[in-house]
């Protein structure tokens, strides 16, 4: 019988804690919300601020750091898990001032700053951009080739369409060369 109230103790630590590991497997969906309102400068719904709420059904490896959020980039901010490696979209209101400027001007820098370390993998899913500081476009292709930041690659839209030569700007972005305030 003395082991009965230790049993049931020890019952009680171990579905007191499972919350707290569900916790720690998974990234915090309204910590990203925040620091996407934070970074943007807008609350949800608002101009230039997020659309909508992190889709909850996300299932994010939690970040051992902070995630960090980098936008307003062509109507939306990115966050991403740099130690892991994940980084999702969270579209953004128009209208806000952020948003409609964008960090444009910034691209030039940054790919001399960084090092030449292949970001686009032959067969990934990339946008292209097309545009300057006024307006922009884009569209997903296909990565033909590894690419490094600043480098020219072939993208093309299927497997049967013709190649198309871009420039890697970022992880997961490519522009047309020819628009230089890009």
């Amino acid at each position: 019988m003395t082991n009965l109230p230790k049993i049931l103790l020890l019952a009680l630590s171990v579905s007191a804690s499972d919350p707290a590991l569900a916790q720690q497997k998974f990234e915090n969906l309204d910590r990203i919300d925040s620091l996407v309102a934070m970074t943007v400068g807008a609350n949800m719904g608002e101009p230039g601020g997020p659309m909508a709420p992190v889709d909850r059904r996300l299932r994010l490896a939690a970040c051992p750091t902070t995630p960090s959020v980098d936008g307003p980039l062509f109507g939306a901010a990115i966050v991403k898990c740099d130690a892991l490696g994940w980084r999702i979209r969270v579209p953004l209101v128009a209208g806000g001032a952020a948003a409609a400027s964008g960090p444009v001007a910034r691209y030039a820098p940054a790919m001399r700053a960084m090092p030449k370390d292949a970001v686009v993998r032959k067969g990934d899913p990339v946008q292209l951009m097309a545009g300057n500081a006024a307006f922009s476009v884009s569209r997903m292709m296909l990565a033909d080739e590894d690419g490094a930041v600043g480098e020219t690659i072939r993208v093309r839209e299927d497997r049967k369409s013709p190649p198309i030569l871009a420039q890697v700007v970022e992880m997961g972005i490519v522009r047309v060369p020819g628009f230089n305030n890009f």
